[in-house]
């Protein structure tokens, strides 16, 4: 019995030990700690002007004193409420000092202000290359339907061999690309286009990683399709038409297609050689500035989208339509080429 109530006494004694220690742990720091929670709490509320420049500058070595009190009080094992508090303030903390602070709003600023040209201007050899692959793509469809007609089956869905095949005639032909009574053949094959270019260029910059070989195929199989639809008008002298319809949404569609095109090459080169860096590492850096350019991407075209369904059915005429789809065509390039640009004098 006696041993019982010794054995209780020292446990007590111990308990109390350990209380002592955890509140003069506690007394020590928990001004640097309140100190802390007021400065998280006022940027969690969006109230970070409020602050002053002294607990701006304070805030990462409070943390790391925050850490350090984490690590002791764990390795002591004190009051275990204590270091539920503590580790809930780190995880707060740590999201403040390290993570983003960026509002949607500034980050859609800089995007536009010149993230997303900057990024597009860094992959400009892979726009080169997709740019050559995309040409020649349309070239090999035009001369394998110009050699045997028969191609054009082979590479256009079967659901667009109406009138507009190898053979039909000049009135035919023009009256899909003018005049409203028979264009819903046409608007049909257009929002075709316009949803498989928008498969195409996710998938190219997606398959980019297999060293860019299944993005060069696909722009070479998508613009042989359209190779092939512009030999049809050629043959009957309406290939300044035909582009002229195309032009409206085709220079927004066919300019996203080839920076996504070149995005996935980007990605693909950059694994097949690293040069310096790690193949893991190589791999992230370029699929950073590749993700980036992919939401300009998206965004060129949902604009390509609206041209398809508005623009193509008012503007009626070739001289019209080349206006719409060039003077589109020039302002990304005005933009790609000049925004973010950050201009030194001369002295500089």
């Amino acid at each position: 019995m006696n041993a019982d109530v010794a054995i209780q006494t020292e446990g007590d004694a111990e308990i109390s030990r350990v209380a002592l220690r955890s509140d003069r742990f506690r007394l020590e720091r928990e001004d640097d700690w309140a100190r802390l929670e007021q400065i998280v709490t006022q940027m969690e509320k969006g109230h970070s002007k409020r602050l002053s420049d002294e607990d701006v500058l304070a805030l990462p070595t409070l943390y790391r004193t925050l850490l350090s009190s984490l690590s002791i009080a764990r390795e002591n094992s004190l009051d275990a409420g204590l270091i539920d508090y503590l580790e809930g303030l780190s995880l707060r903390s740590y999201f403040l000092v390290y993570g983003t602070q960026t509002s949607f709003g500034r980050w859609l600023k800089e995007f536009f202000g010149g993230g997303w040209s900057r990024a597009v201007r860094a992959i400009q050899l892979e726009i080169w290359i997709a740019l050559f692959v995309m040409v020649a793509g349309a070239a090999v469809g035009y001369a394998l339907v110009a050699g045997d007609s028969d191609w054009f089956y082979a590479l256009v869905p079967g659901q667009f061999a109406d009138v507009r095949v190898p053979g039909a005639s000049e009135e035919a032909l023009r009256g899909t690309l003018f005049g409203s009574e028979d264009q819903e053949g046409l608007g049909v094959f257009a929002a075709y286009l316009f949803s498989n270019n928008a498969q195409v260029a996710i998938l190219a910059f997606a398959l980019g990683f297999a060293f860019a070989i299944p993005s060069i195929l696909l722009l070479i199989h998508n613009l042989a399709l359209l190779g092939a639809m512009l030999w049809v008008f050629a043959q009957r002298g309406l290939t300044v038409e035909f582009v002229g319809w195309l032009s409206i949404h085709g220079t927004t569609e066919l300019f996203a297609i080839l920076l996504a095109g070149a995005a996935g090459i980007h990605v693909g080169r950059a694994i097949a050689f690293p040069g310096d860096k790690s193949h893991l590492a190589a791999a992230s850096a370029a699929g950073k500035r590749a993700a980036l350019v992919m939401v300009g991407v998206i965004i060129m075209l949902i604009c390509a989208g609206l041209l398809e369904g508005f623009a193509r059915q008012l503007v009626d005429n070739t001289a019209g339509r080349y206006a719409v789809g060039y003077g589109i065509l020039l302002f990304w390039l005005i933009y790609f080429i000049g925004a973010g640009r950050r201009y030194r004098g001369s002295g500089s």
